[in-house]
């Protein structure tokens, strides 16, 4: 379990953003390259794009577990909601531990004004952004979640 956390945390700090780290912690299990993983998943980062709204660690883990536990009949009302109510349970999980889901809340304590665009990743963005910690919850809830439905 503690593998994923390391590996999402191990790759933020590379450079990738909050959903391309979450994602690309999961790659193999969900049989993609890493490369694949992360460019499928790069327009979540800073809450979609830079937009600030739900965080990219948490649509990450909504990604990876639609690849994972997801239906794909569209007539399976039943795995449908099963599905959905899957991932509520990874949201209401994600908030018990960080109070809220939204990018710029979870980001309202950084100093200036939240850029849309991605910042340099120096040693001072490390020391005040707090991302990794949501990229490690995500990882952890998701393994969480595959021990729970005994998908190992």
């Amino acid at each position: 379990m503690m593998e994923h956390q390391t590996l999402a945390r191990t790759l933020f700090c590379e450079g990738y953003n909050c959903a391309q780290s979450v994602v690309g912690a999961f790659h193999a299990e969900m049989g993609m390259t890493l490369e694949e993983a992360v460019r499928y998943s790069s327009s979540f980062g800073g809450g979609m794009g830079g937009l600030r709204d739900t965080c990219g660690a948490v649509t990450g883990m909504f990604l990876v577990a639609g690849a994972l536990l997801g239906y794909d009949d569209p007539k399976d009302d039943a795995s449908k909601k099963e599905h959905y109510a899957r991932i509520r349970k990874l949201a209401e999980r994600f908030e018990a531990v960080h109070d809220t889901r939204v990018c710029r809340e979870l980001l309202k304590n950084l100093p200036g004004k939240l850029q849309q665009d991605p910042l340099p990743r120096t040693p001072e963005y490390y020391k005040v952004r707090p991302c990794v910690r949501f990229v490690e919850t995500a990882a952890r809830l998701l393994d969480e979640l595959l021990e729970e439905e005994n998908v190992r």
